[in-house]
């Protein structure tokens, strides 16, 4: 069966891959033979080839009301309603996925979301209602627009954990800790495609409340404290090396200052991005340098950064519960855009994650 009856195999794959990724759903319903394409690697390496590729944000936001001015009190916080926001940093739009199947009403809260490929998982979190901890697993299929119930972490509750994905099949989680509060040094992986978990062997310390950032083909655990050190931040990172499954040496120094490193990111580029006061830095030759200055609207309450294709995006806002401002940094000439933010999607981020579909 031809891709595209009467045009030739090269054509009409060329065709298939300008269809915009928010009409695969549509794509993939006419035909067997067009769903499998687009499911295949080789179809999403083309479109990025080509430039063809969109990328998005992906945030777990909390939802406002236009009409009504933010309160930053800390009732306030406790009783968000969080779902999943979409911004598409080239056209400027803003939109809702679909609500997870059982939390149609919001989301769970301090729940982890990482994109893999073609796919948002969704991990762990607190009932909204009960906070009883979930090792609940979901994954949005952007190709049927759908959502499935993937396989729950295994190793029982697991809460503030660090996790990242090499963006292609394989999410990676470690640290946080169990239903005790007592910091765990564990570690697991989850192939999205085949649904299975594995472990992973064990890091060095415990570190509860740590960042997980995916770069170098390493996954890098960074910060966090062990069960009696209590909100007492690390400045040490470790990273796990997928090529040799191991855990390489801990650097005591990484971060240079004992916080928490909510803002790290890899920004594509072989670098590690990070705000740090009032500067965005990164991170070369073992040591961090100012590469810009922040907008003051984002200074005091940073809610989340990202980066890709030589741009970061930063989110925040100008005091502790006010309405949200987001800028776009180009990182070749170090200049600042700010983008039009949506009255009601103003609320609180409170993580997010990038892919490119």
């Amino acid at each position: 069966m031809d891709l595209i009856p009467g045009l030739p195999e090269e054509v009409g794959l060329e065709c298939l891959v300008r269809v915009p990724y928010t009409h695969f759903s549509s794509a993939s319903s006419v035909c067997r033979r067009w769903n499998a394409e687009i499911r295949q690697p080789a179809f999403r390496r083309l479109r990025k080839v080509s430039g063809l590729t969109q990328p998005l944000v992906v945030m777990v936001q909390s939802r406002v009301n236009p009409s009504e001015p933010l309160s930053g009190t800390t009732k306030h916080f406790v009783n968000m309603i969080y779902r999943l926001t979409v911004f598409e940093p080239e056209t400027g739009e803003w939109r809702e996925l679909p609500p997870v199947p059982g939390y149609e009403n919001r989301l769970p809260v301090f729940c982890r979301i990482v994109g893999v490929g073609l796919n948002l998982v969704v991990m762990g979190g607190w009932d909204p209602v009960t906070c009883v901890v979930s090792n609940s697993v979901f994954v949005f299929d952007f190709v049927l627009a759908t959502w499935r119930r993937g396989s729950d972490m295994p190793g029982g509750p697991r809460s503030f954990f660090a996790c990242a994905s090499d963006l292609n099949r394989t999410v990676y989680i470690a640290g946080g800790h169990d239903k005790e509060k007592n910091a765990l040094r564990s570690a697991l992986m989850y192939d999205v495609a085949k649904d299975e978990w594995g472990q992973l062997p064990d890091m060095a310390m415990e570190r509860d409340e740590c960042e997980g950032v995916f770069h170098d083909g390493k996954f890098h655990i960074i910060g966090g404290y062990n069960t009696e050190m209590q909100g007492q931040f690390s400045k040490s990172a470790e990273e796990f090396d997928v090529a040799t499954m191991q855990w390489d040496q801990i650097q005591d120094n990484f971060l240079e200052a004992a916080t928490r490193p909510t803002t790290c990111s890899d920004g594509g580029d072989g670098r590690l991005y990070m705000c740090r006061g009032n500067d965005v830095v990164i991170r070369g030759n073992s040591t961090w340098q100012a590469v810009a200055e922040l907008p003051a609207e984002v200074r005091s309450s940073i809610s989340y950064v990202t980066a890709w294709r030589g741009k970061m995006l930063m989110i925040g806002s100008s005091k502790f519960g006010g309405a949200l401002s987001a800028h776009v940094l180009d990182l070749k000439r170090y200049e600042w855009t700010q983008v039009e933010v949506p009255a009601e999607y103003c609320g609180c981020v409170q993580s997010g994650c990038w892919l490119d579909i």
